[in-house]
């Protein structure tokens, strides 16, 4: 048998990327829903609709400073006592002269109301006088206080806000799945609203596994590997809406390593290790959570994925509350690339979030890349819009396993499985990346 024909042998043995992610999340379920003060609901995920209580705006109001007046009185169309000759500004070469008979204010609540000929000085956010139905800008005026000479008539309508023409009550104003952002909180507020309930952000807890690993702040010696990892999914966990937290390292000790993870379980929704994945003798990780106990299955199941990098992946539960686990592989491009197929979904899942993936778009390929047969590969790219619409996508040098690479990357050009060459000018399939630069 060729090379190539044993390497195609051993792709057929590995379960298949959507396979085993659809197997992994139809074992999740978002987190039960918590009624929060809207002061905290930011960042949440609605776990129901939320229907607008009252309208917005609850009044009729200016939009403008100005003067609040009956339309047919600056129009032309009215003899009443405010129509005064006047040399231009008005149809018919006049301006309009009307009685100022009060002023209102945002703080304003006493209703009021307008008489032929008359008008109010109103700043913006006022409640309007009854029977008005324009607001006159002060810059189109001589800005009297007794009275003020009008130069420019408006449509009639012309800044005015009526109640509930933006949002009247019973709105739709947002569906379940709905992440709360600064806006929503606004618009919840200006509609009444002071609770909602919302999916709690999931807890997370990040642990980096092996002898090898040594903390941050000094360069990498023989026998020792920087903890990358770490930091780098408690941050990815914390980019994807979690509230992470960073145990740190974990030696190879299977005593040790059972007894972090079942400390771990009283405040963690999902705990994700990174490291000891494989088969390898110094792959710890899999040796205990895999092992079987009393003749039944280990709570980790250790699957080999059609992924590239990084094909090994563990998934099951661990302590009394059955709290998931995910594993991921110590190689850092290849653990951030797991978090990013396996890990941000599962966190998405428990917040309650739709859709669970990032969104994807179709791009052109500028550069002809080659691919492993039988895997799925996510490779760090630059992706960009092009002119008239469309988007190309630039894979970036070094390949999936350079951190340089997903430093730089705003998307992951994902190739299929039987996709071994990817030709210039072809179309591919492109994640999007949550860049907040």
């Amino acid at each position: 048998m060729t090379a190539t024909a044993d390497a195609e042998a051993a792709a057929n043995e590995l379960t298949p990327l959507a396979d085993y992610l659809g197997s992994v999340l139809r074992r999740l379920r978002a987190l039960p829903p918590l009624d929060l003060d809207l002061t905290q609901a930011y960042g949440n995920v609605l776990a129901e609709d939320v229907v607008a209580p009252h309208s917005y705006p609850a009044f009729d109001q200016a939009a403008v400073d100005g003067y609040a007046a009956r339309w047919e009185d600056i129009s032309g169309g009215s003899r009443g006592p405010g129509y005064v000759p006047a040399p231009s500004g008005i149809p018919g070469g006049r301006s309009i002269r009307l009685n100022v008979v009060g002023d209102l204010g945002a703080a304003s609540w006493r209703p009021v109301r307008l008489t032929p000929g008359s008008c109010f000085s109103v700043a913006a956010g006022a409640p309007l006088p009854i029977g008005a139905d324009v607001v006159v800008p002060v810059e189109w005026t001589d800005q009297g206080m007794a009275a003020v000479e009008i130069f420019r008539a408006p449509k009639r309508g012309y800044g005015v806000r009526r109640s509930g023409e933006e949002l009247p009550a019973g709105t739709l104003l947002a569906r379940a799945g709905t992440y709360v952002s600064p806006a929503l909180v606004a618009v919840f507020a200006a509609t009444g609203i002071g609770h909602v309930v919302v999916r709690p952000s999931p807890r997370v807890v990040i642990v980096a596994t092996g002898d090898e690993l040594v903390d941050v702040g000094r360069g990498s010696q023989p026998g020792q590997v920087v903890d990358t990892n770490s930091h780098a999914l408690t941050a990815a966990a914390a980019e994807a809406g979690a509230l992470a937290y960073r145990v740190g390292i974990c030696d190879d000790d299977p005593e040790a390593l059972r007894g972090l993870l079942e400390d771990q379980t009283l405040r963690a929704d999902l705990i994700i290790t990174t490291g000891g994945t494989g088969t390898g003798p110094g792959d710890m990780v899999r040796r205990i959570l895999s092992r079987k106990e009393g003749g039944r299955a280990g709570p980790v199941a250790f699957t080999e994925v059609a992924l590239y990098p990084g094909t090994a992946l563990g998934f099951g539960t661990v302590g009394a509350e059955e709290v998931p686990v995910v594993c991921l592989p110590g190689e850092p491009g290849a653990a951030l690339i797991g978090f990013e197929v396996l890990a941000r979904p599962a966190i998405q899942l428990l917040a309650g979030a739709e859709p669970v993936f990032r969104p994807s778009v179709r791009a052109h390929l500028l550069e002809t890349v080659s691919s492993p047969g039988g895997l799925r590969e996510f490779r760090p790219a630059h992706v960009a819009e092009r002119r008239g619409g469309g988007y190309t996508v630039q894979p970036l040098a070094g390949g999936p396993f350079t951190l340089s690479g997903l430093a730089e990357a705003n998307g992951l050009l994902v190739l299929g499985e039987r996709v071994t060459t990817a030709a210039a000018g072809s179309t591919v399939d492109v994640l999007l990346l949550d860049r907040r630069r």
